[in-house]
């Protein structure tokens, strides 16, 4: 298999190009997003040039407390970003950290147990960062969904309470409805991989020169991987945050809407 070739300094400023289309489209069609364009593009090129110098320091150092270090501050990003999806939940921060926690740390604990990944910066910042990036996403959907609902619907569930039900069987229907709708988006890109687009670690892998065959067994343990952590995070933050809607006498907290 052959490798992919280097990019030099001067084709990646002539990839620049396809930045400057973009900006004429949207000077066109009178968009005026062509500094927001160049900022985020600009931040983009920033962000990734740090992130670049320093996993080359931590590959470098294959110290395993640089490692654990990445990742933490991985899931501590992740928490925060998943926990502003629920604002109108307590604690939503800690919920959505505690759930991909413990979803990522489960499912990288296997892949290490199947020797499929070595405890090595990099193996382990890669994959952790999927892992968590794919979680982080779906408790955000759950986190909205359940908000909207619990808003939504809190006369079915304080007749619930009234007829005897306990809290977690008021908003049974809930939560089941908010785990369905945040798995579902990792069910149907599952549905499609192969057939409507390559998935990204397989792409790369073969642009690497790995042979597709390769390449597709990592895919494969990607994919497994995805619906182990996203599957448990949704589960454990769909409880806990629940939870958070009831007071300690096991009562609707109403919402002012």
């Amino acid at each position: 298999m052959g490798s992919f070739n280097a990019l030099s300094n001067e084709s990646l400023l002539m990839a620049t190009v396809l930045i400057v289309m973009t900006v004429i489209v949207s000077y066109q069609q009178r968009l005026r997003l062509e500094l927001e364009i160049l900022h985020s593009a600009l931040r983009a090129v920033v962000q990734l040039v740090v992130v670049g110098y320093l996993l080359h320091f931590i590959f470098g150092a294959d110290n395993p407390l640089f490692t654990g270090g990445v990742l933490l501050v991985m899931l501590i990003s992740a928490a925060i970003n998943g926990g502003k999806r629920g604002p109108g939940i307590k604690h939503a921060s800690w919920i959505a950290g505690v759930s991909i926690g413990i979803g990522a740390i489960f499912t990288l604990a296997v892949l290490l147990s199947a020797n499929v990944l070595s405890f090595t910066p990099y193996q382990m910042i890669p994959v952790g960062g999927m892992v968590m990036s794919g979680a982080m996403a779906a408790v955000g959907l759950c986190f909205g969904q359940i908000t909207t609902n619990f808003e939504s619907r809190q006369q079915e569930i304080q007749i619930k309470l009234a007829l005897g039900a306990t809290p977690m069987q008021a908003c049974k229907a809930i939560l089941r409805a908010a785990l369905i709708f945040s798995l579902q988006p990792t069910i149907d890109s599952a549905k499609t991989l192969g057939i409507v687009s390559l998935p990204g670690m397989m792409t790369g892998l073969i642009l690497a020169g790995m042979s597709p065959m390769e390449a597709i067994k990592y895919q494969i343990i990607v994919i497994f991987m995805s619906f182990s952590t996203i599957s448990i995070a949704i589960a454990i933050a769909g409880y806990l945050s629940c939870r958070q809607f009831f007071n300690a006498k096991e009562q609707l907290i109403l919402s002012d809407s």
